[in-house]
């Protein structure tokens, strides 16, 4: 873990101040599950992420972790982790606190770039809340709370702060309802927090894309 944190942070380059440098890398996700995710909802993962992060300007490549080189420029990077089973198998009607739900380490003080999600955990504590919904449409509501618990470690990260606000994502626990309803972003206070953090982050898609 420390090897692959260190070849990783030495490829980390700063974004300069012209349009062409502040394109030249991208913002990466490093990604490992411990189990493969269904379909629908690594979907509503990546989905949602994009809808809470792309507003605010930051543009996130997924990348699998196990074919990390540690060669590729990046202007900022975390590395992410999905405990156990990311799936809907064996949902019961009971409600569960399972505690965090996700958690980024901490070093002497310092935020590392290093983040972990709950799956089982995020499952148990929406199971009942999940029931309520069509099955055709749980999987993809599954991972868009997923997704809104990884929004919240990614502003830790991104920010490099242990603290968190009253509201919206970035306040420290939730409730189903926040997870599940249909739509839960930043305030607008932390929004143009992440918004000031350009050009730190290489914000904005390459120019052939805009």
């Amino acid at each position: 873990m420390k090897t692959l944190f260190f070849g990783l942070v030495l490829t980390v380059v700063p974004a300069l101040g012209g349009q062409a440098e502040r394109h030249a890398a991208p913002v990466a996700l490093y990604t490992e599950f411990q189990q493969p995710p269904p379909a629908d909802v690594l979907e509503g993962i990546q989905n949602e992420l994009s809808a809470i992060m792309t507003p605010l300007g930051i543009h996130l490549e997924w990348r699998n972790l196990a074919d990390a080189q540690g060669d590729d420029p990046v202007a900022e990077l975390a590395v992410v982790r999905f405990k156990g089973r990311c799936d809907l198998f064996g949902l019961t009607p009971h409600s569960y606190n399972p505690g965090a739900l996700g958690w980024t380490h901490v070093s002497d003080g310092a935020v590392l770039p290093f983040t972990d999600i709950d799956c089982d955990g995020i499952r148990r504590f929406l199971q009942a809340g999940l029931l309520t919904i069509r099955a055709e449409e749980r999987q993809n509501s599954y991972g868009r709370a997923v997704g809104r618990v990884l929004a919240h470690e990614l502003y830790h990260v991104f920010t490099r702060t242990q603290h968190h606000s009253a509201h919206g994502i970035a306040k420290p626990a939730y409730t189903v309802d926040d997870l599940l309803s249909a739509q839960f972003r930043f305030t607008e206070a932390d929004g143009q927090e992440l918004r000031s953090l350009q050009p730190a982050l290489a914000i904005g898609p390459p120019d052939d894309q805009h």
